[in-house]
């Protein structure tokens, strides 16, 4: 596992209390999983569309930052193509597109297994400080 993720995940709380479980990382590319569990259903009984755009940017997050720069998202989108249902097992895939050097570019995509349920891009701004780990 990168370092820095290590120590990015540490310090979020927020993504450990979704229960985001990290399965692989490599510079500008991510995976992340979660199970949708009750709490995090809205009126109508689905996942509440900030349960897959969280998930898709904690993955924009690491894999825009694991390769030693320190960066931050300046724009966001998702697209929720299908219903999240409790117990649904989701998968965050975070892929760079573009890298320069103050920006970077992912497409995240967030999958039932095989199926795609969301669909998220990021752009990123790419500070000069390093992460110190």
């Amino acid at each position: 596992m990168n370092p820095i993720v290590d120590r990015m995940y540490n310090e979020d709380y927020f993504s450990q209390w979704l229960g985001i479980r990290r399965l692989e990382e490599e510079p500008g590319f991510c995976i992340l999983e979660l199970e949708v569990r009750a709490e995090m259903t809205n009126g109508f009984g689905i996942a509440h569309g900030a349960i897959t755009y969280a998930l898709a940017d904690s993955a924009l997050a690491f894999a825009s930052n694991s390769h030693g720069r320190k960066a931050v998202s300046i724009e966001t989108s998702i697209n929720h193509i299908k219903p999240v249902m409790i117990g649904d097992v989701l998968t965050a895939i975070a892929e760079q597109t573009s890298l320069s050097h103050k920006m970077g570019i992912y497409h995240i995509r967030v999958l039932r297994q095989d199926e795609l349920v969301a669909h998220f891009k990021g752009l990123v701004y790419r500070k000069e400080e390093h992460w110190d780990v």
